[in-house]
């Protein structure tokens, strides 16, 4: 199986990135045909700052192989690297019927959020096909809220193959219902957009505050709760073992669920969980070129594969002469 996803270098990763998708795809090193990339062209559509797009594609790299990606495993590469993607995105774009890409949610979302409208924001969803179909992925592990662009992506591989020939796999998407949403701090989704993620290597002061201020109702500890609209407890779920998360889904139901005690708790669980990460990632922050060397072998690799796809796609639509 050809698994592909890629993740964007906007900000800190956080735990909703993990779960939602860093965890997963690390899982899959063993037994699938794996593609990782930082999405760093996905990227300028929100961050116009070079530094901060800089070190932010380093630090998601080391994040990555800090959690436990092994690049000999896999094919693991920044996007533009490759820059492949950018023609076949154009290729792509010819195609894309404007009504296609007026129904994406994501782009009024954004907006609505106060992100600069502009054609690269819009158009996102043709640069995020390019990136699948230019890998013939198979499957796609994604949240709910990118499940409208993976469709997008299976619309254009479809439309390309019934114009010009049988040329893209038409991709599947793969979503996890437990975890394709992690809930921030303030109930809405996760997310970086939104300030209220819980980064992966924070830790000490920062990391509690952060625990600290996750919004709970004013329901007396005594009475009471339902953990399923928590957006505490579904936090906490992620990093409980079965017999604890067990107990407090008890007290939850039947009276006893202390949010200060349990957020304390949840500061532990998370410190422990990413311990052996935090110390390795900055092993790796300590020599930001072999982070760049391992990048680049990766995009070396993924050229390879790239290069086959863009020939083909140029012959069917005649760029061949």
């Amino acid at each position: 199986m050809r698994i592909l996803s890629g993740i964007q270098p906007s900000g800190k990763l956080h735990i909703g990135n993990y779960f939602g998708m860093m965890k997963t795809m690390i899982s899959h090193m063993e037994q699938a045909e794996l593609y990782v990339f930082i999405v760093d062209l996905h990227a300028l559509t929100s961050v116009h700052d070079r530094q901060r797009l800089a070190q932010g594609t380093i630090e998601a790299a080391a994040d990555f192989l800090a959690l436990g990606l092994d690049p000999d495993k896999c094919i693991f590469w920044v996007q533009s690297d490759v820059p492949e993607v950018c023609e076949l995105t154009w290729v792509l774009s010819t195609i894309a019927p404007m009504g296609l890409l007026e129904r994406c949610h994501s782009y009024k979302d954004k907006v609505a959020k106060g992100i600069s409208p502009s054609h690269g924001l819009f158009s996102y969803p043709v640069l995020m096909a390019a990136d699948i179909l230019l890998y013939q992925a198979q499957q796609v592990p994604v949240g709910k809220d990118q499940k409208q662009h993976l469709e997008v992506a299976r619309d254009l591989a479809q439309k390309f193959n019934n114009e010009f020939g049988e040329t893209f796999v038409v991709p599947e998407p793969a979503i996890d219902e437990n975890t394709a949403t992690v809930p921030g701090l303030d109930g809405q989704k996760m997310s970086k957009s939104y300030d209220n993620t819980i980064p992966i290597f924070l830790e000490g002061k920062d990391l509690k505050k952060r625990i600290m201020a996750i919004q709970t109702d004013a329901t007396p500890v005594e009475e009471p709760k339902n953990p399923d609209t928590c957006n505490l407890f579904q936090i906490f779920r992620l990093f409980a073992p079965p017999s604890r998360l067990a107990q407090v889904r008890d007290l939850y139901v039947n009276g006893g669920a202390a949010y200060g005690y349990l957020k304390l708790e949840l500061l532990e669980l998370i410190s422990d969980y990413f311990a052996a990460a935090r110390e390795r990632k900055k092993e790796l922050l300590a020599d930001p070129a072999e982070v760049r060397r391992i990048m680049q072998k990766g995009a070396e690799k993924a050229r390879a594969k790239a290069v086959v796809t863009l020939d083909l796609v140029r012959d069917r639509v005649g760029l061949r002469y």
